[in-house]
């Protein structure tokens, strides 16, 4: 269970990351980036943030290019954070197949009636 230091540190960076991802975004023509869930270690070092991806064609490359700036996003994530946390948490992203899920149920529900 989160406490409550967590999930607020959690919202803030979701936020923060949203924008962030929105900005870079624009470099990525006809790509959408959504922040779906951020979860933060109980230390408040690691945040693992889910990614949604659209559309589905691109989800390899986008996620490949977000990991391969990493550093640069927790970089950034640092200026806008700096004045509410004392250190800013590692970065993990993670592609949010939530989505995937939900249509796969619906297929399935669909063939059985």
């Amino acid at each position: 269970m989160e406490s409550t230091r967590q999930h607020k540190i959690a919202r803030l960076i979701q936020k923060d990351m949203s924008d962030i991802l929105l900005r870079y975004a624009r470099t990525l023509q006809g790509t959408l980036i959504s922040v779906s869930e951020v979860r933060v270690t109980p230390d408040l070092s690691l945040a693992h943030i889910y990614l949604s991806i659209f559309p589905q064609d691109k989800v390899a490359q986008t996620m490949s290019l977000i990991n391969e700036n990493t550093h640069r996003f927790r970089g950034e994530l640092g200026t806008l954070e700096r004045h509410q946390l004392r250190i800013i948490p590692e970065i993990v992203f993670h592609l949010d197949e939530t989505i995937d899920r939900m249509e796969r149920i619906d297929e399935l529900l669909a063939i059985s009636h």
